[in-house]
């Protein structure tokens, strides 16, 4: 068998079969889609960073907040937990003026403090990853792909709540889950699926 036939297909083959939902005039989105949404993630800095991002999503679109990920990644010290976690008053303020994220003053704080609780979770379950795929059993759920929460999602949300996360309800937590690769949602035809 040669290379090219053990190859994973690129996002950049627009004939392959993807979830109806998919916007395939976005490359970014498309190449999340097919390189990283729903499928398992291990890596607690990768964690930290869909944790970032979704909870900045409530209210908005996922495509919204994947075109600003770059800005993101620059304006939260490339997803770096343990900085976030000491930044204070002034962090905040920068956060405000800095380009291309989404300027949400409670959600920039909340960010801040959300850091701290993912520390504590790193520290008290070893990683944070051992946390998360402890909600579900350390294998990858099947759900539909019209659901946007579940019991796992419910727990997660009701757990991280009493932790004093902030915006980090259930549907956001379902979210997370497919970022996470703990839930896998893709359309039955879909060739990630």
């Amino acid at each position: 068998m040669s290379a090219a036939a053990d190859a994973r297909p690129t996002w950049e083959d627009a004939t392959l079969p993807r979830c109806s939902w998919l916007k395939l005039g976005n490359p970014a989105y498309v190449r999340y889609h097919d390189e990283e949404w729903c499928q398992p993630h291990h890596d607690d800095g990768y964690l930290y960073e869909m944790f970032v991002l979704e909870l900045f999503q409530a209210g908005l679109s996922w495509e919204t907040i994947l075109n600003k990920r770059e800005a993101f990644r620059a304006a939260y010290a490339g997803f770096n937990v343990d900085a976030v976690a000491g930044w204070g008053p002034a962090e905040v303020e920068a956060l405000m003026q800095a380009p291309g994220i989404v300027h949400h003053r409670r959600k920039i704080e909340a960010s801040i403090g959300n850091a701290r609780v993912f520390k504590a979770i790193q520290q008290e379950s070893g990683s944070f990853d051992a946390y998360l795929w402890g909600f579900v059993d350390g294998a990858p759920l099947r759900c539909a792909p019209n659901m946007t929460r579940n019991e796992v999602s419910d727990a997660l949300a009701a757990d991280l709540k009493r932790r004093g996360v902030a915006f980090a309800g259930s549907v956001t937590m379902f979210s997370y889950l497919q970022a996470a690769g703990a839930v896998n949602s893709h359309d039955p035809g879909c060739f990630c699926a």
